[in-house]
């Protein structure tokens, strides 16, 4: 990888500059794997487009002068409601990984993967703000326990639950360029893991289902990790508003409606598409978060009033990486966060409590405005 930029260029005015430029600091073959997405990549292009099927009210006569975009999720006081989506192995474009990323969320929360190439104790000691993570349930419970305990052990305020990806379809993209992980990176939380325990297919029986499928955590799992922690339980990757009924009937404490970044069910909806569905099954106390294609601060605003109490940033936040370490994670934070605010003023809503689906109009041009 190219030596990352120590100030950042003038231009750099947006997450689409960060995506531009971060092109020429990432190696060929792994830009492709953090870009592509599953299939044909329809769930990848409904995240980008859903958007546009909304327009905001420019309202008037609205006292602004206490604005704020404090925000309060899952007993965190945050300076405002964007944090980091889990993202695995950012040493694939920075050396410090995933340190570096910790310590460029300023203010805000980052939610650390399964999948990390660092561990959770050292980011733990670099973060610069609070730290959730991200499990994958394991094949064999005693690693899964090995890994929340872990979790815990090193400060995480809660555990995500990824339940979207029992199985990983390939990115066709990647695979065309090639891409694989370089042997000095890897998911070092795993790495004290046993084999998963084999599975005998029967005469007629299929890899996908009787193998693959059969690692996959089931409501006797999901019952049993809400046993094994006391911390919050969020559920991700929840897109039918019926699952998200049942987890929190189950005691979990939240969920993401999202469809893995477009890199799991490849006919999934947009998470935007369902967030109105989920809201109203579950009330307005629960709390959701949405992970799918947020690139700007209307994006946020829109996600929010359609019913997300915050959102997850996925992609962009290895693309400031890669650009400009730390410094560039805080940018990219920094930068939509101020959009947040300019929309919210000409919007007329001071605080995150005002953004409800009331300032939306619905559009069907792609530019997002109805005249």
């Amino acid at each position: 990888m190219k030596p990352h930029l120590d100030s950042l260029p003038p231009d750099m005015i947006s997450l689409d500059d960060y995506a531009r430029l971060s092109r020429q600091f990432i190696e060929p073959a792994t830009w492709e794997w953090l870009q592509g997405g599953s299939g044909q990549l329809q769930a990848l292009k409904a995240n980008e487009t859903a958007f546009s099927r909304h327009a905001i009210y420019n309202r008037v006569l609205v006292d602004m002068k206490h604005g704020t975009t404090r925000s309060h999720l899952a007993g965190l006081d945050l300076a405002h409601p964007i944090a980091l989506a889990p993202v695995g192995y950012h040493r694939l474009v920075h050396d410090q990984g995933e340190v570096a990323t910790a310590r460029g969320a300023l203010d805000t929360l980052m939610v650390v993967s399964t999948m990390a190439s660092v561990a959770i104790e050292e980011i733990a000691a670099a973060a610069a703000g609070p730290l959730w993570f991200q499990l994958y349930m394991q094949p064999h419970r005693d690693d899964t326990l090995h890994l929340l305990r872990r979790a815990e052990t090193a400060g995480c305020q809660a555990i995500v639950v990824t339940l979207d990806t029992p199985v990983q379809p390939a990115s066709h993209a990647a695979h065309k360029a090639g891409f694989v992980l370089p042997p000095h990176i890897d998911a070092v939380h795993l790495r004290e893991n046993g084999p998963p325990p084999p599975v005998a297919l029967s005469a007629h029986g299929r890899a996908l289902f009787q193998a693959m499928m059969a690692q996959a955590p089931t409501r006797t799992d999901l019952e049993w990790l809400r046993d094994a922690t006391a911390l919050p339980l969020i559920a991700k990757g929840i897109s039918h508003p019926g699952d998200a009924a049942e987890l929190l009937a189950m005691g979990y404490d939240g969920i993401v409606v999202s469809n893995h970044g477009g890199r799991a069910l490849d006919s999934a909806p947009a998470p935007l598409t369902m967030l109105p569905a989920v809201r109203s099954e579950l009330g307005p106390d629960a709390v959701i978060l949405f992970d799918g294609g947020v690139r700007t601060g209307s994006d946020v605003f829109k996600a929010i009033a359609l019913g997300a109490n915050a959102v997850l940033i996925g992609r962009p936040q290895l693309h400031a990486l890669a650009v400009a370490g730390s410094l560039g994670v805080a940018h990219m934070l920094k930068l939509l966060r101020e959009e947040l605010e300019l929309v919210m003023a000409l919007a007329g809503t001071p605080t995150i409590a005002d953004i409800t689906r009331s300032t939306l109009v619905e559009t069907d041009y792609p530019g997002g405005s109805s005249c």
